[in-house]
């Protein structure tokens, strides 16, 4: 879906049309929220089963949504927490990065108000864009668009396009995402209150010598942060060779990111 779109109606049809064509979402369960009430014991299983023990549960029990392998390792669950909302800054590299690790391992996904992010790289980095949807032109209320989005899509990157959301506009949003265990990116504005922040600027480049080369790739200064947490720091190298994009950890450890509220 990559031409204009005319009225409000007709883009929320068309994206209509488009989830009504994908097979399956990626595989495994439902998609649970955050925080899946439990199960009532009937009365049967009361009688039954012996007292319950506190959960044993680990946070890596989670559903999430991959990552580069490098950006994964600075995130609490290794990967994007399904029904969370995270806000993305600096760096295109990381955005498409994420939509390449999810539509790459049979994920599906949205780009929407980013008619400028080169998708190209997605694929080389293993991305499938057959299964990512473009809005680039999403009319007036992009936020609706993505509201659509989160029932049938895993991820959905969305830019704000510098402005900042209502905390009730969010609020139903963010429901709506955990309802169905999306994961929604904000990039490119505020949104009130998110449950990961991830920034990345851009810390050197690799393959220039003095007076000549050329650029093999690019040295990312990232920062990880959870609510509630310490954020966490790498520097990760994304280098490009033999049509391949590949993302690694590197030794150095950048000065301190301060990622955009």
């Amino acid at each position: 879906m990559t031409g204009p779109v005319g009225s409000k109606a007709d883009t929320i049809e068309q994206l209509r049309r488009r989830m009504a064509q994908i097979p399956a979402r990626s595989a495994g369960p439902s998609r649970p929220s955050l925080a899946a009430p439990s199960r009532e014991p009937e009365a049967a299983d009361q009688q039954q089963s012996p007292p319950p023990q506190p959960s044993t549960r680990s946070a890596s029990s989670l559903r999430t949504l991959p990552a580069p392998a490098p950006i994964a390792e600075l995130l609490p669950h290794h990967g994007l927490v399904r029904g969370s909302t995270v806000h993305v800054s600096g760096a295109a590299a990381l955005r498409v990065g994420l939509i390449a690790a999810v539509t790459g391992s049979g994920g599906w996904a949205a780009l929407i108000a980013s008619p400028d992010l080169g998708l190209l790289a997605a694929t080389e980095m293993g991305g499938d864009l057959r299964r990512c949807a473009l809005v680039p032109n999403p009319g007036p209320d992009p936020i609706e668009v993505a509201a659509i989005l989160v029932d049938g899509l895993d991820l959905v990157v969305l830019s704000l396009g510098g402005i900042d959301v209502p905390p009730s506009r969010a609020r139903a949003v963010t429901a709506r995402v955990r309802r169905n265990g999306a994961v929604l990116v904000i990039t490119d504005g505020r949104w009130p209150t998110v449950d990961q922040h991830l920034g990345a600027r851009v810390a050197g480049y690799r393959g220039l010598e003095v007076g000549h080369g050329r650029i093999t790739g690019v040295d990312l200064a990232v920062e990880a942060r959870a609510r509630g947490q310490q954020p966490r720091r790498a520097t990760v190298a994304v280098t490009g060779q033999a049509g391949a994009v590949t993302w690694t950890t590197t030794d150095a450890r950048p000065a301190a990111l301060k990622v955009a509220q």
